[in-house]
């Protein structure tokens, strides 16, 4: 049997034998993505259930007539998105920079930091206890000491965006090229793989699952850092619309930001999820 030879299972994005599907995810995206479509009474309850949760809303909040400032109508946020996007969309370009910046510097990092320490055992007892320095220290804590160092432009969130992102990056890509094929290593030797080619051929292809899921949590640690990081200090990005909004009881704008960063939560998903479709998806 396969699995005998692995020394853990191997995630996929693919199919499992027997006519099952297994996704991988943060924690096995399979709750959220089995099956490859979905019917029409699956599409017509997602979309009841959505209805229903915003018109209740809508109407609850009308009826009991809460002030806009305390919570605002789903329509009246629905309404800000529209109207004051013109002015939130640079400070979304903003943190787009910063997120894009940061998470490729980090995510570089971490996949050469990756391949350093499984080829390199020495190496990982030398770098282990940064990177867990780094995964266990919030990331924020750190942004007002690299203001001070570098100001308020872009230079503090980008840094703090790669602190973030590049250990989940190295911490998953270095389970995945861990978990290989013993057997297939063996045969490879046998016929005179050198190291790298072994690394190249076997290693990486069979990582890819955990590489890019590692990638994934990376983005979005990279979402969650670069916001706080502009809600912290700096005139500029979708953080700092949060903040500004809150202080000047614009909830209905408050909550439209807040909308825009969920969405742009689950596109990062939703990009990661299809990639590994394509480019790491096999019979398991």
């Amino acid at each position: 049997m396969v699995d005998s030879q692995l020394r853990d299972r191997i995630p996929s994005f693919g199919k499992k034998e027997g006519g099952g599907n297994q996704s991988v995810s943060l924690s096995n995206m399979s709750a959220f993505t089995s099956g490859n479509s979905r019917t029409i009474g699956e599409i017509f309850a997602i979309v009841l259930v959505a209805v229903i949760i915003i018109g209740g809303t809508e109407f609850a909040l009308r009826t009991f007539e809460v002030p806009q400032y305390v919570l605002p109508t789903p329509s009246e946020i629905i309404v800000a998105l529209f109207t004051d996007f013109h002015f939130i969309a640079p400070h979304l370009g903003h943190t787009l920079v910063e997120l894009l910046s940061g998470y490729a510097i980090g995510a570089s990092i971490g996949l050469i930091l990756a391949a350093v320490i499984t080829q390199f055992p020495f190496a990982e007892k030398i770098i282990a206890p940064y990177i867990l320095m780094l995964v266990t220290t919030p990331m924020l804590a750190l942004v007002p000491l690299l203001i001070l160092r570098f100001g308020f432009g872009y230079e503090p969130r980008i840094i703090a965006v790669a602190l973030a992102s590049g250990p989940m990056v190295m911490i998953n890509a270095a389970t995945g090229f861990r978990r290989v094929d013993l057997a297939k290593i063996a045969l490879a030797r046998s016929y005179g793989a050198s190291t790298m080619q072994i690394f190249i051929k076997i290693r990486v292809p069979m990582a890819l699952p955990m590489i890019i899921v590692g990638l994934m949590i990376g983005a979005i640690f990279g979402l969650l850092t670069a916001v706080g990081a502009e809600m912290v200090g700096g005139g500029f990005g979708l953080g700092n619309r949060l903040t500004t909004f809150s202080s000047t009881i614009q909830m209905p704008q408050f909550f439209a930001v807040i909308l825009i960063l969920a969405l742009l939560g689950i596109s990062i998903y939703v990009i990661f999820f299809l990639i590994g479709k394509k480019w790491a998806s096999w019979e398991s």
